[in-house]
């Protein structure tokens, strides 16, 4: 269908050969995107599950230490010295460029850099395992913002990487096959056209050599 809406004429031959070549680039730009897409997207994938396992572990450490500060520590003065908070977080959300991709990058800074600031009780009428359950907790945190980082660059690039790959397809099998085709068509209807045209000159040579010398250029 497609063939028979293209005018075959030689700039049209032209044309089509200009838009095979432009596909052809695009096409190898985007396998080569596609592949490095995959090669990060692995890395991050890497990085993402050993995030998780270390924030798991974190947090079923601190749930294991805050039960035995629950144990030992009666609960008004356990809820008490949890009540108010000593150390503020401050968090950053930015972005960076990754092949085209735009995927975020969290940051988080301490208003109070000494690393007691996140204890909010006194120690009179605490134990250690409670500065052992909040220390836990804390040291959790930047594992656990980097896994949402990761997490999120993962589903970027997984969106990216599936509308790469429709596109790398499209062009692969659809888009540069009928292009050929269409050159190979034109081309043929061209040659097609030009036998036609030396056959009727032909016959014009032989009728104008007839009239002129009474005999045909056959005999």
């Amino acid at each position: 269908m497609a063939k028979k809406q293209i005018n075959p004429t030689r700039m049209e031959l032209t044309a089509q050969k200009r838009k095979l070549v432009t596909a052809l680039r695009g096409h190898k730009l985007l396998k080569d995107k596609r592949d490095e897409l995959m090669r990060q997207f692995l890395i991050l994938i890497q990085e993402n599950m050993s995030l998780r396992q270390e924030m798991e572990n974190g947090l079923a450490l601190a749930a294991r230490n805050f039960a035995l500060a629950r144990a030992v520590i009666p609960p008004p003065v356990l809820d008490t010295g949890l009540l108010m908070a000593n150390q503020e977080v401050g968090l950053h959300a930015g972005e960076k460029n990754i092949m085209g991709v735009v995927t975020p990058v969290f940051e988080f800074n301490l208003r109070n850099p000494d690393s007691a600031s996140i204890y909010s009780y006194g120690f009179s009428f605490t134990t250690v395992d409670l500065d052992i359950a909040v220390k836990s907790l804390a040291d959790v945190l930047p594992a656990m913002l980097r896994l949402a980082e990761v997490e999120k660059t993962c589903q970027l690039m997984s969106a990216e990487i599936e509308k790469t790959r429709r596109r790398v397809n499209a062009l692969e099998y659809t888009m540069i096959p009928e292009m050929r085709e269409t050159i190979k068509y034109i081309t043929m209807k061209l040659d097609e056209n030009e036998r036609s045209n030396q056959i009727r000159l032909m016959k014009v040579k032989d009728m104008m050599l007839e009239q002129a010398h009474h005999y045909s250029e056959k005999a």
